[in-house]
């Protein structure tokens, strides 16, 4: 079987991630299972062969140089893959993850529709989208991008690497660049898009202070900033992000970045009924008091449980977005209780509704 048939009808049975291992069969998660799908190994000389049919000369080079390098794929009419190359003792190994089509994919992000409608209509500030590796950041920064193009008119600059979704002219003009070929860091991309008479910049992820600081100032001098950043927890990313700068930077660059913010999208993936997986969100949007507690580190630590007050507006915890999922039927019951934060109180919060419902209409 060639490499794009095997790709297509990996694809078709749902496959988010293929894994390409010298001396191993091909792997490929579905739903959140990791299957072997060959018979035969995976051999050095096949995966050496993708990097000539994938890679430009210039990733051929990162890879050489970096022993790692990422690149896009397409099956036209089907998806784009994303494609990690990386060197694992002496060979090349190749990690494949699909992410649908623009068209299809993003209406699978299942933000409300009051947040999308918050975040594409702001002018200024910064949106931070996270989470940890694998959970559909890409995806959503996508959909965030959509929302824009779609309702406002607007130069949109994104810098990627690599360029994932493919973005057609809606109401906006959207110019993409992909780092090695378009652009040579997201720093330089970032300082050069401030140039070019943009009025939002999308950068692929926030890696280094270099970026950080960049994107910083982007925001001083009157740009909507979108970006992701992998974190584990949603209150974590500000410390995360005030590791990357030196402890001498860290008191002017708190401030800066709690003034920035706009909100807070964390997210991570959860399977369905169907075998799939889905989108459960954090969200955060600014409030005075959340900006207060962000200057402050004496009040950061305890942002959590500012969070937690009821009646908090511009809040949705996981545990809400878990029984929105629940309720709705995509995700059973035992899966959500799984995933809650606070399991107790979600099952206090399904009997509630389940209470709360007539006779004639039991609960799940």
């Amino acid at each position: 079987m060639h490499f794009e048939e095997m790709l297509v009808l990996l694809v078709h049975k749902g496959a988010s991630d293929i894994h390409l291992h010298a001396g191993m069969p091909v792997l490929a998660r579905i739903g959140d299972e990791l299957r072997a799908v060959s018979q035969s190994a995976v051999t050095p000389e096949f995966t050496a062969s993708l990097v000539e049919k994938l890679c430009t000369p210039q990733q051929k080079a990162r890879l050489r140089a970096y022993r790692q390098v990422d690149v896009a794929y397409s099956l036209p009419g089907l998806t784009r893959l994303r494609v990690n190359f990386f060197y694992q003792r002496g060979s090349i190994s190749a990690v494949l993850h699909a992410l649908g089509s623009a068209d299809t994919d993003l209406d699978k992000v299942s933000l409300k529709a009051e947040y999308l409608e918050f975040f594409r209509n702001q002018r200024r500030g910064l949106v931070l989208v996270t989470g940890p590796l694998g959970a559909g950041k890409s995806t959503t920064l996508a959909r965030l991008v959509d929302e824009i193009n779609t309702h406002h008119t607007r130069i949109i600059v994104t810098v990627e690497d690599p360029i994932e979704y493919l973005h057609r002219p809606k109401r906006s003009a959207v110019v993409q660049r992909e780092i090695g070929s378009d652009a040579i860091s997201y720093e330089k991309a970032l300082l050069a898009a401030m140039r070019q008479n943009a009025d939002v910049i999308v950068i692929g992820e926030i890696r280094d202070s270099a970026t950080a600081s960049a994107v910083l100032n982007a925001v001083y001098t009157g740009h909507l900033v979108l970006s992701t950043f992998v974190s584990s927890d949603s209150v974590g990313v500000l410390h995360r992000m005030l590791e990357l700068f030196s402890p001498a930077e860290r008191n002017i660059n708190r401030v800066l970045l709690a003034e920035s913010l706009l909100g807070i999208i964390h997210q991570r993936l959860v399977p369905t009924v169907k075998g799939q997986r889905t989108l459960i969100a954090e969200v955060i949007t600014m409030t005075p008091r959340i900006r207060e507690a962000l200057k402050q580190p004496s009040q950061t630590d305890r942002l959590r449980e500012v969070l937690r007050e009821q009646g908090l507006e511009g809040y949705q915890s996981f545990d809400q977005s878990l029984l929105s999922l629940y309720h709705q039927g995509l995700v059973d019951y035992q899966t959500a209780r799984l995933h809650a934060q606070n399991p107790t109180q979600f099952e206090l919060a399904v009997l509630r509704k389940s209470s709360a419902q007539s006779p004639d209409e039991p609960g799940k």
